[in-house]
């Protein structure tokens, strides 16, 4: 075994999406749409939070960081897989590649405690009223905002410390279009074990914390919705948890396949498809979900268009 830290590796080859020709300039159009979109969609959710008053409220100032990652999310990978499509020999230092997981895997671990912040802020709006205000505070919601930026950093750090005292002697081709650590273990010739057990064990930890506490949420939702005696707040409840819970299905359903199984089951094709549709897909659709389901947000991108000032 080739000791740790003595990485002869100065680079790594992506062999990306595809190796066919043919299907590189069509692969490149419909990605650079899906791009497009996902910057205009995210960015545009966020100006559209800040210019109009009505939505000055905890749960979109969380919309507007969760589009803040998302857009964050995708741009840290789709710009390099775009330019990837027309290089004969797509390649990326070694540097690059560790700050490009760090930057991949802090987003990703940041978005699901988004996620379950804002189950949180659904539940107290719900089932507490009353008390919305006083919990639900501007100064607690930079507190959660904050607090699950760390844990995203602390954690992507970590991995990124064990990836980078491992040992890479050859060879260096990725197949992937971005550097994720279960490529790159596996092009290790170091003892990878203690990183996939650390993988599995802080994927578990965080998906069970965060499912867990939006689980919760939504039960106690549940409960305070069905006793409501209202029709129209039964149905703007049910319409801002249906958004929610869609946004939390795509991206748990995408990310779990990836990160909770054990390597022995593990497929860098299935990675690869699996890995396009949370990285890049995923948040494309997060906006629009919010904007078709959520009348406010609807209502708010109609003034935005007719030009028409926006008030409380």
């Amino acid at each position: 075994m080739t000791k740790e830290n003595s990485t002869a590796v100065t680079e790594f080859f992506l062999l990306g999406l595809t190796d066919r020709p043919e299907l590189k300039v069509l692969l490149f159009i419909l990605f650079l749409v899906i791009y497009t979109i996902s910057l205009v969609g995210n960015l545009g959710m966020i100006l559209l939070i800040q210019i109009t008053p009505k939505l000055h409220t905890p749960m979109y100032f969380f919309l507007s960081w969760l589009s803040f990652v998302d857009a964050c999310y995708c741009s840290a990978s789709a710009p390099k897989m775009l330019v990837n499509f027309f290089e004969e020999k797509a390649t990326i230092s070694f540097t690059a590649c560790m700050i490009q997981y760090f930057l991949l895997a802090s987003l990703v671990t940041i978005e699901a405690f988004f996620l379950a912040v804002m189950a949180y802020d659904r539940y107290v709006a719900i089932a507490n009223p009353l008390l919305y205000t006083v919990v639900m505070t501007k100064k607690f919601c930079v507190i959660l905002i904050i607090g699950s930026c760390i844990i995203g950093i602390i954690n992507s750090l970590t991995h990124t410390i064990g990836l980078v005292r491992l040992s890479f002697c050859g060879p260096n081709i990725i197949s992937h279009f971005f550097c994720d650590l279960p490529p790159l273990l596996k092009l290790s010739c170091s003892d990878t074990y203690r990183n996939e057990l650390f993988l599995l064990i802080s994927s578990g930890v965080i998906a069970i914390v965060t499912l867990s506490t939006m689980i919760i949420s939504y039960v106690f939702i549940v409960v305070a919705i069905f006793r409501m005696h209202s029709t129209a707040a039964t149905h703007k409840a049910f319409s801002t948890c249906a958004s929610h819970l869609s946004v939390v299905t795509l991206f748990y359903g995408s990310i779990s396949l990836n990160y909770l199984q054990p390597s022995s089951q593990y497929s860098l094709e299935q990675e690869k498809v699996v890995s396009v549709f949370y990285t890049i897909v995923t948040p494309m659709l997060n906006p629009l979900i919010y904007s078709l389901r959520n009348k406010e947000v609807k209502d708010a991108v109609k003034r935005a268009i007719e030009l028409k000032p926006s008030f409380c």
